[in-house]
């Protein structure tokens, strides 16, 4: 799915191009051996991104990240998990093609997330998100810069949630 760049009512909402994904399990004991594989900090707390090696994981629970990096990176990052499996056992399933990645970002930003996450958006800080859910639609949401979030959402939930979006962008527009 694709859908051009649209602006208005202090909103600007765009697709992001696409990355390699996965969605990696691994226990606290073997997550250090992951982390070095992979170049980067498998942080335990949850809703922290980090980052490194051109790789980002963010830390959706105790034994869960999804990792992302450049579409090139895919059988980079599936090569380096694979050579620790037999010392760390982990499970690591690339979800690439399952959600397309869109940004809101413009100083009305809050108002248009408030309209569909039932969350306190202030608690999400710059570098941070969680799995939570938008209108009925499961996202995982990260929030980018202060004023700016990025949405990763299933490929087939997409049209309800930029439905959505597109809607209350409208509002926020006519100064409803």
């Amino acid at each position: 799915m694709t859908f051009d760049k649209k602006t208005a009512g202090g909103v600007t909402i765009e697709e992001l191009p696409a990355e390699a994904r996965f969605s990696l399990r691994v226990r606290d004991g073997e997550r250090a051996a992951v982390a070095g594989a992979l170049g980067l900090e498998l942080t335990d707390t949850v809703g922290v991104m980090t980052s490194g090696s051109g790789r980002k994981a963010l830390c959706l629970g105790p034994d869960e990240w999804v990792l992302s990096g450049a579409p090139g990176d895919a059988a980079a990052i599936t090569a380096a998990c694979a050579g620790v499996y037999d010392a760390a056992p982990h499970s690591l399933v690339e979800i690439s093609e399952r959600e397309i990645f869109i940004r809101a970002s413009g100083p009305a930003v809050e108002a248009l997330m408030a309209t569909g996450v039932a969350r306190d958006l202030s608690r999400i800080g710059p570098g941070q998100g969680a799995r939570t859910v938008f209108d009925g639609t499961p996202v995982v949401l990260v929030r980018e810069k202060t004023d700016s979030f990025r949405l990763n959402v299933w490929r087939s939930f997409a049209p309800h949630l930029l439905g959505h979006l597109f809607h209350v962008q409208k509002e926020l527009a006519s100064g409803l």
